[in-house]
């Protein structure tokens, strides 16, 4: 019987080793970092925090990738988090967009979410969001519910 074992378990383990491939090529081919770079210009954002997001995080608008995260740094005279978002040309922002750091759910990946404004001037590569709402911790949010509750018993 140990004989007859060996081969099923080798196939399962040739399975199990071809779909982690499988994911590992589907990943890579799905980060659409290829798509953006040539034809696409960077902004900066500043946020009070950055918490789950770094070089590689999508940026969207209206739930569409239109851009990522090509870099997250400290600033050291502000603390806070300095990031570059590359966007593609296709997409013309002006000054009054804003950007936030979002969810996808409640155990979802984070990513960087803009709001097109109603500016009047357009924003160039190299130029800054103005308006950043930073990520929102759930621990931070569970602790202010808390907080709340047990003070008004």
């Amino acid at each position: 019987m140990a004989k007859l074992e060996q081969p099923v378990e080798t196939l399962i383990g040739a399975a199990v080793l071809a779909v982690a491939v499988g994911f590992g090529i589907y990943a890579a081919d799905s980060s659409g970092n290829a798509n953006i770079g040539q034809g696409s210009y960077e902004l900066k954002a500043s946020f009070s925090s950055a918490s789950g997001i770094s070089a590689g995080t999508d940026v969207r608008i209206a739930g569409v990738k239109v851009g990522s995260v090509s870099d997250v740094a400290l600033d050291p005279q502000s603390y806070r988090a300095m990031t570059t978002l590359r966007i593609r040309d296709d997409v013309e922002l002006d000054d009054g967009a804003s950007a936030k750091i979002d969810t996808e759910g409640l155990l979802g990946g984070a990513f960087v979410s803009i709001e097109p404004g109603a500016g009047l001037d357009p924003l160039e590569s190299g130029d800054e969001i103005l308006i950043t709402q930073g990520s929102i911790s759930l621990g931070d949010i569970l602790g202010k519910v808390f907080t709340s509750t047990a003070g008004s018993n």
